[in-house]
């Protein structure tokens, strides 16, 4: 009986690892990067995934207050909700809970606003900082003062400055011979007033990230504009603008988020009202939550539309500005 015993040619590679002896080989050479990015995937599991994963089961059953588990006393009463598919999200964006849509205007207006203030007092304050002015630290501490405020504290500060009867801006009004203002129960006033309470808390960080973005710009590029003959405008829009466009994208995106799901403003400031006239969509939410006969599914659906609103739009919006900054570098 003859034996082939087939040779080894030099030059070929072995045969693959099978996948566990793979596995096990790559944990045991990078087992300190693992050990490092643990604790984070775990807090990101417990913190985000977790409630994430959960909020989207709650959004394709009919849960509420009144089919939910809990317990009284030594009684354990069990959930009785059942699953509906997607028959939440159908009623919501059909518009026949007949809130969802005002609702989305309003917060696409009051995140239109508020950014666009944010970005243009920001900018206009660090160009006033990034120059060379007397007592500019003391400037600096005082207009990042309203950042440094929890939004809570502020929020309350503000309704006694906007109170109707005393309030430090009727006070004012009055002395200069206006009428009070119900600043917080008339729909119009109460926008305004939303939307002037969050510029003032936001418009620190622009400032602040653009202060930081301008001081990145060569003074160079100036000097060779203004030998030039460019005018300050002309300078502003071919050195300054381009110089600042990768920290205006993130601090663009970023105040989007911010402010799509402003809640402490609006449910500390207005509660909503008057008439939910001042509910965005993440206010809507929680008062589908916790208010009334609660719906959780209903509430849990309004988390997943929002969520995926943003995830939808900051991808878009990452792309159309990579490609904008290539086209520009290019």
């Amino acid at each position: 009986m003859t034996t082939v015993t087939a040779a080894t040619h030099a030059g070929v590679a072995p045969p693959p690892a099978p996948p566990r002896r793979a596995l096990r080989t790559r944990l045991a050479r990078h087992w300190y990067a693992w050990a490092m990015v643990a604790p984070v995937v775990l807090v990101i599991t417990v913190l985000v995934l977790l409630p994430l994963a959960r909020g989207i089961h709650l959004s394709l059953t009919d849960a509420t207050e009144l089919n939910s588990g809990r317990t009284i006393g030594v009684n354990e009463i069990p959930a009785t909700y059942s699953f509906v598919g997607l028959d939440n999200y159908v009623e919501v964006l059909s518009g026949a809970d007949g809130a969802f849509y005002p609702r989305l205007l309003w917060t696409v207006q009051w995140t239109v606003v508020c950014v666009t203030l944010h970005y243009g007092l920001g900018l206009g304050l660090a160009l006033l900082l990034n120059r060379a002015l007397r007592l500019r630290t003391l400037y600096r501490m005082l207009l990042i003062l309203p950042w440094a405020v929890p939004p809570f504290v502020a929020a309350f500060g503000w309704r006694l400055i906007l109170n109707e009867q005393g309030g430090v801006l009727n006070t004012l009004l009055g002395m200069a011979g206006v009428s009070a203002v119900d600043w917080l129960g008339e729909p119009l006033a109460a926008k305004v007033s939303v939307i002037m309470v969050n510029v003032w808390l936001g418009v620190p960080f622009m400032m602040v990230a653009l202060l930081g973005g301008l001081q990145t710009v060569p003074r160079e590029l100036y000097e060779a504009a203004e030998m030039d003959g460019a005018s300050p405008w002309q300078r502003f829009r071919a050195v300054t603008l381009p110089g600042l466009r990768p920290v205006s994208g993130t601090v663009l995106l970023l105040g989007t988020i911010w402010t799509f799901n402003q809640f402490p403003v609006i449910a500390l400031l207005t509660g909503g009202g008057p008439g939910g006239a001042t509910n965005i969509l993440v206010t809507e939410a929680y008062e589908r939550a916790f208010q009334g006969i609660r719906d959780y599914a209903g509430a849990a659906t309004y988390g997943a539309i929002i969520a995926s609103m943003l995830v939808v739009f900051a991808s878009f919006y990452r792309r159309w500005l990579q490609r904008h900054t290539g086209e520009v570098l290019g």
